[in-house]
């Protein structure tokens, strides 16, 4: 026969493993779900949760609550030219409602990638290819709005999707890379016709003002006409000496009375008519 002191002790033994046993500890972020006898029974968060008995109670799932990352294989997608790329995205989501997400749908992830490559193909195929390499931020945006209302029924949102890659065909992307090549040199040939057409105009400029000077400097001088042809006999010079430095330069000697025509007009002006009066007859000699 025990004694009562025995029995005591062993109710305290059993209430003292009930007590521990019924006590849950779930880490920071995670939530955990609890089943009574197969159904729904609360919702575990963070820390220390008592009263989850033993046999009776049974923790289903304990999940985190934080963002995650999943990324999505690359898919191939016809685009509305009909040209086949392949994509390759990443999505970020989290789960906002545990209860919601472990009961409406059986596997979370699987379902997220599923919905990404519908949502892509239907997205991807009213755009043309053009669209698709200018507008990289609009179907980003474009896609996280569209997932993020389908994921609501389940408890999870999709805070944000990147389209990390697009893979063209080789003979699509040859073609692409030729026709950037042949419009950056027609740019840089429109920049430099533009370039020399500035400097031509400059220069013109220039030598315009220069005449005008020369013309205005020696004009009225004693030996004005034989400066300029001294100038441009200088000129004349220096440059068929450049030009011969050249191993690919074809020399055409002219010569320097022909070029000095023209300039010298500038600077040629009739002298003035002078009058004088005679004696008192009135009489005018020129």
């Amino acid at each position: 026969m025990y004694s009562p002191l025995v029995w005591v002790f062993a109710v305290v033994l059993t209430v003292l493993g009930a007590t521990v046993g019924s006590v849950k500890r779930i880490n920071e972020g995670n939530q955990a779900l609890v089943e009574r006898l197969g159904r729904y029974q609360r919702t575990l968060t963070a820390g220390l949760n008592f009263w989850v008995l033993p046999i009776v109670d049974e923790v289903v799932i304990e999940a985190s609550m934080r963002e995650q990352i999943l990324d999505i294989d690359p898919s191939n997608v016809i685009t509305k030219d009909n040209v086949t790329v392949t994509i390759d995205a990443v999505i970020f989501w989290q789960i906002l409602e545990l209860r919601q997400a472990y009961y409406k749908i059986s596997d979370i992830e699987e379902a997220l990638k599923n919905l990404v490559v519908t949502t892509l193909r239907s997205q991807i195929g009213g755009m043309d290819l053009q669209e698709i390499y200018s507008s990289r931020a609009a179907i980003n945006r474009s896609l996280s709005e569209s997932l993020d209302e389908a994921t609501d029924p389940w408890g999870v949102k999709v805070t944000r999707v990147e389209v990390q890659d697009i893979v063209l065909p080789p003979n699509i992307r040859t073609a692409l890379e030729k026709e950037r090549a042949s419009q950056s040199e027609r740019r840089a040939m429109e920049a430099e016709a533009e370039g020399r057409k500035k400097a031509a105009i400059e220069n013109a400029a220039a030598i315009a003002e220069s005449v005008q000077r020369i013309s205005e400097a020696v004009r009225g001088t004693p030996k004005g006409e034989e400066i300029l042809r001294y100038l441009v006999a200088q000129r004349f010079v220096e440059a068929n000496y450049q030009l011969g430095q050249s191993d690919n330069a074809k020399v055409v000697f002219m010569s320097p009375r022909d070029l000095t025509e023209g300039l010298s007009d500038l600077i040629s002006t009739p002298e003035p008519r002078q009058h004088h009066n005679n004696d008192g007859n009135g009489s005018k000699s020129e």
